[in-house]
C-alpha cells in the first residue's frame, strides 16, 4: 500500500493554559497555515493521510488534538462555546496570528464558534460535513446514526454506514480509505475516553437544537468559506450546508453525488485539490 508523508510525521506538543496539546506540523513552507479540526470521538490518528497528502504538497498544515482527546490532556468541556475556547488557546500557544481552518463534523462547529469569537485570527474557513446548529427545517439523523455513533468500539460496518452510501463505488472507497487510515492506528490505538465523547456528545445535541449555536449569527463571519458535504450524508443532512451558505455573506457551497460524512476520504484528491484552490 501506498505510504504517504503524514504515516511518518512526528508528534509534537505544546503547553497552553496547563493544558498539554498534542500536534503535527508539516507540509509546504511559506505562507498561512491550515489547521485541522477533528470530527466526534476523532484523533489525529483518525484523518486520512491520502486527503492531508493533497493540500500538504502546497500548504503548512497543523493538525492536533483538542483538550480531553487522543493524546492531548485536559478535559473536553460540555460545550462548543469551550472547545472553541481550547482550540484558540492552543493556537495562541504556537504563536501563530493568523490561520485557516478546516472542520469536519463537530470540529466544523468548533471553527465557527472560532470565527465568530476571534474574527482576526481567521483568514478563510472550509466547513466540511458539519451544520450551524439550530436549523429547525433540517432533516434529523435517523435513530440508527446516534445507535451506532454511540458503540464503545465501531468496526467497518459502522464507519461504512456513517460515513458512506450503500453503493458498491462509495463501499469500496471507504474501505481504501479505513485501510489507510489503520496504518497509523495499528500503532497508536488512538482513541477518545468514553468521558470526553459523552462530553462531545452533549455539546453537540446542544448546538443541534440551537443552544449557542452559530445559525444566528453567521452573517458576522466575513471571511471567505468554503462549504462542502456528501448529497447523503445521515449523519449531518446536507440541507445544513445550504443553510449556511443562504446566510453566509462570502461562502460557496460544493456538494459530491453518491457520498455521505466521509465525502473528503471517498474523493480525497478531488476534494484536496478544491481546498487547494480556495485556499489560495
Amino acid at each position: 500500500m501506498q505510504r504517504f508523508t503524514y504515516d511518518d510525521v512526528a508528534d509534537r506538543a505544546v503547553e497552553a493554559d496547563g493544558v498539554r496539546y498534542a500536534y503535527r506540523r508539516f507540509g509546504a513552507a511559506g505562507g498561512v497555515p491550515l489547521v485541522f479540526f477533528q470530527r466526534f470521538r476523532g484523533t489525529m490518528d483518525h484523518w486520512d493521510p491520502a486527503f492531508i497528502e493533497v493540500i500538504a504538497r502546497e500548504r503548512p498544515l497543523i493538525v492536533f488534538d483538542n483538550a480531553g482527546v487522543g493524546a492531548s490532556g485536559g478535559a473536553v468541556p460540555p460545550d462548543i462555546a469551550g472547545a472553541a475556547r481550547q482550540a484558540a488557546a492552543f493556537i495562541d500557544a504556537l504563536g501563530l496570528r493568523q490561520i485557516d481552518a478546516l472542520g469536519w463534523s463537530m470540529g466544523g462547529t468548533v471553527v465557527q464558534q472560532l470565527a465568530l469569537d476571534r474574527p482576526d485570527l481567521l483568514r478563510r474557513l472550509v466547513l466540511a460535513g458539519t451544520g450551524p446548529g439550530g436549523v429547525a427545517e433540517a432533516p434529523r439523523a435517523p435513530d440508527k446514526v446516534w445507535q451506532v455513533a454511540a458503540k464503545p468500539v465501531n468496526d467497518d460496518e459502522d464507519f461504512l454506514y456513517l460515513f458512506f452510501t450503500e453503493s458498491a463505488a462509495s463501499r469500496a472507497a471507504g474501505i481504501a480509505s479505513l485501510r489507510r487510515i489503520d496504518r497509523r492506528l495499528a500503532v497508536s490505538r488512538a482513541a477518545v475516553k468514553p468521558e470526553s465523547w459523552k462530553n462531545q456528545a452533549g455539546a453537540i445535541a446542544a448546538w443541534s437544537i440551537g443552544q449557542g449555536a452559530a445559525y444566528p449569527r453567521l452573517a458576522e463571519i466575513g471571511a471567505p468559506v468554503l462549504v462542502a458535504n456528501g448529497a447523503h450524508d445521515v449523519m449531518i443532512s446536507a440541507y445544513n450546508s445550504y443553510a449556511m451558505v443562504q446566510r453566509l455573506p462570502n461562502a460557496q457551497l460544493l456538494l459530491y453525488s453518491d457520498a455521505g460524512h466521509g465525502f473528503l476520504f471517498q474523493v480525497p484528491e478531488a476534494f484536496g485539490r478544491q481546498v487547494v484552490e480556495f485556499l489560495r
